[in-house]
């Protein structure tokens, strides 16, 4: 299966052994955008607000490609900060694409409580609990 790994920036460093351990049951990874370089965000805010958007909604529409070439995503969503389960807004948006292109969608962890908590239960994640043998 291909897969598209999703989530945000702050869980970069929690990817690889993932990424790893699902190429060791033969499946094909897509990294999360900018997993090769996180800083790109911050440059294109300091640049300015114009050059921000602009970058941003390049972003958004790259995700729909990506999500597009794969048979799946897979939301790492991890504690943040004072969060649980953490999924943020690009990550939702991303979510969404995956769902509106009837991919499938795994959570490595529960559905985040919160004020999208029924938007993403709509989705209908398959819930994998740390679980990537439940990945098929």
């Amino acid at each position: 299966m291909k897969i598209f790994i999703i989530c945000s920036k702050a869980f970069y460093d929690k990817v690889m052994p993932i990424k790893q351990a699902l190429e060791k049951a033969d499946h094909i990874i897509s990294l999360p955008n900018c997993f090769d370089d996180p800083e790109t965000e911050a440059r294109y805010r300091e640049i300015g607000k114009k050059e921000h958007s602009e970058w941003k909604a390049d972003m958004i529409k790259h995700s729909e490609a990506v999500i597009n070439q794969n048979d799946a995503v897979l939301v790492l969503n991890f504690d943040k900060n004072d969060q649980r389960n953490y999924v943020g807004g690009a990550t939702f948006l991303e979510m969404y694409d995956a769902f509106r292109s009837d991919k499938r969608i795994y959570m490595y962890n529960d559905v985040p409580e919160g004020m999208l908590k029924d938007e993403i239960e709509g989705f209908e994640p398959i819930i994998l609990n740390q679980n990537l043998d439940l990945i098929g």
